[in-house]
């Protein structure tokens, strides 16, 4: 398992006139979340689209379980529990404080820039491997 985390400052932008924050909001908090796992752990998403490589999403789901506000900082956590294949797994969860406000999760595959379906550069599957073979200490 990987995992990382990462805060965002709740934008007025973000919210709806009561000052919540708008259930498209939380998408884009995703995807900082998912490229700040992937950069912390040597993959940079840039890299990757530079070589050809995409990842579009496939699925999305959240769950909200209390709402955010303006002005609030959230910190946006994100795991990758197994190792991706050809496909990436990941899940969110999105805290005010020691409070879980969100849940959610993505599914993405690698295509190349004409959309086709390709297995992930051997770059990527290399540090994979030595990231999900790595031992807990």
């Amino acid at each position: 398992m990987i995992q990382s985390r990462v805060q965002v400052e709740v934008r007025y932008a973000e919210t709806d006139m009561m000052g919540i924050v708008y259930h498209g909001s939380y998408l884009p908090w995703f995807e900082i979340g998912r490229t700040t796992l992937l950069k912390e752990h040597g993959l940079s998403y840039r890299e990757l689209e530079a070589a050809g490589y995409r990842l579009p999403v496939l699925e999305v789901g959240v769950k909200f379980l209390k709402p955010a506000l303006y002005d609030d900082t959230l910190t946006i956590i994100t795991t990758m529990a197994e190792k991706p294949v050809l496909r990436i797994q990941l899940a969110y969860e999105v805290y005010r404080g020691g409070e879980l406000l969100a849940t959610g999760q993505t599914a993405h595959a690698f295509i190349d820039r004409e959309g086709r379906p390709v297995r992930p550069p051997p770059k990527f599957a290399q540090r994979m491997t030595e990231l999900f073979a790595a031992k807990p200490s």
